[in-house]
């Protein structure tokens, strides 16, 4: 499908701006990223932390980044954390007792609950903004570059959660977990993530992906490539990237594309046709924010593809972009990144499934999992820059286990040459974080072994009528 070779550093800087920083650990990146002025000035009129108490939004902020980067991430964690890390030198400490702390979790935890969602949303967007400079490109393509891709989390069994994101129901009865949907877009050269979005997955309230990715559209950086699967390949999201001057590359289904085309025969293979794309009726039913007269200008491209040692299969994309047909064939090949991206949300970040017991903790908790997740593709970036590696190329894992190691190391330098030395040995160490380059697929089928199972699952009963009620007893 036209894969691009993730072992070659194919990136390249679109404007330098700025002296890159160089390789620090997660807690100096933070404070780069963002200052107490910053979100002092982002709390100002709210009184959630208005009183004067030793731990400061800034504070708590962190600790909730660092119980993500944590492999734990308890609040024990987080509270031995401030303890003993460089936060320790950040905290307000009382007049009459300077320097003692209790390692109880409550006033932490209380915290965290009088966090504002708006703190950590806008917290959210000044880290994306900061880690992302400077601006890198792939080659060919004067702008960035970004891959939609939706998924689903699991939530705590709590009333709350449970009216706000219904669990999955079937023939067969009501789950027990709560599923939340959420649609990220994903920088395809630096993997740093835009703010997600997000609502629940079944239900009356349910939201589609693509009504999720409108939203994120509209936060991307001015001019960016939108890039999508096939289930954003309808015209409500190609108009939508277009109204918001955003070049667009989604793929099609056999049936749309057919109709594109404007026959009953599917585009043939190397079709690249200029297209005038209309909304069909279904269009103007399901988005009425939609005018009749609504129209997007493209390109209709068909291509016989085959994946490594599988099957030919027909592949169409739409795109407004003005680049040969197998620049768009190259662009699309790197949607794939964005699967192993959200792999690394799911599993090193644990945002598979949330703890947190209420509606306003789950978005807290969500958004600042993204800037943990930022956080760590930053130094990612920064020792791929040193190294002259493609930051594609070093395994996200073992990039959170490197930063965590030297995360303490870092604190204890008290001067600018220890801490060039923790950074050159942390740069060393990176070194070994490549992937391996495997020149075929690996041999073993994708199945799971079943895991044993001691107990019954449980399973949500019906409700019974009472006794009284059986017998036919008023």
């Amino acid at each position: 499908m036209g894969v691009p070779d993730p072992n070659v550093n194919q990136a390249r800087v679109l404007d330098p701006g700025p002296t890159q920083p160089g390789l620090t650990g997660a807690f100096q990146r933070y404070q780069q990223a963002i200052s107490e002025q910053q979100v002092e000035q982002i709390l100002e009129g709210q009184s959630a932390f208005s009183r004067d108490g030793p731990l400061t939004a800034w504070v708590v902020i962190w600790l909730m980044i660092f119980q993500r980067l944590h492999p734990r991430g308890t609040l024990s964690v987080a509270v031995r954390q401030l303890l003993t890390g460089p936060v320790r030198d950040h905290v307000r400490w009382p007049d009459d007792q300077p320097g003692s702390l209790s390692a109880n979790t409550s006033a932490y935890s209380q915290c965290r609950r009088r966090l504002p969602l708006l703190a950590a949303e806008k917290v959210s967007d000044l880290m994306f903004a900061s880690l992302r400079a400077p601006q890198k490109t792939l080659p060919g393509l004067d702008r960035p570059l970004f891959l939609l891709d939706g998924s689903s989390i699991l939530l705590a069994h709590t009333g709350e959660l449970v009216q706000a994101y219904p669990p999955a129901r079937n023939q067969h009865g009501v789950s027990h977990w709560p599923v939340l949907r959420v649609v990220t877009a994903h920088d395809v050269v630096s993997g740093l993530a835009v703010r997600p979005y997000w609502g629940p997955m079944y239900g009356p309230q349910a939201v589609s992906e693509q009504e999720l990715a409108k939203r994120i559209i509209y936060h991307l950086p001015d001019g960016s490539v939108v890039l999508g699967d096939r289930n954003f390949g309808v015209f409500s999201m190609a108009y939508a990237a277009s109204q918001h001057h955003h070049p667009c590359l989604f793929r099609l289904t056999e049936a749309r594309a057919r109709k594109l085309k404007g026959g009953v025969l599917a585009p043939a293979s190397r079709t690249d046709k200029r297209v005038r794309w209309v909304p069909s009726r279904e269009d103007g039913r399901n988005n009425p924010e939609i005018p009749a007269q609504a129209c997007v200008e493209g390109r209709l491209l068909a291509f016989k593809v085959r994946d490594r040692d599988g099957p030919w299969q027909k592949l169409y994309l739409f795109t407004t972009l003005d680049l040969p047909a197998e620049e768009i064939l190259r662009l699309y090949g790197y949607r794939w990144n964005i699967e192993t991206d959200l792999r690394s949300l799911k599993r090193e970040v644990r945002l598979h499934m949330l703890t947190a017991k209420s509606k306003a903790m789950v978005d807290k908790e969500l958004l600042l999992g993204f800037a943990a997740y930022n956080l760590t593709r930053a130094t990612m970036n920064q020792a791929a820059s040193a190294l002259h590696l493609d930051p594609r190329q070093l395994s996200f894992a073992q990039a959170q286990d490197t930063i965590n190691a030297f995360l303490p190391l870092f604190a204890k330098a008290t001067s600018e040459s220890e801490r060039e030395a923790v950074m050159q040995e942390m740069l060393r160490v990176f070194g070994y974080c490549k992937l391996p380059r495997r020149r075929k697929r690996r041999s073993a089928p994708r199945q799971i072994w079943p895991r044993p199972c001691s107990f019954p699952k449980r399973k949500v009963g019906k409700k019974r009528g009472t006794t009284a009620a059986k017998k036919g007893i008023a």
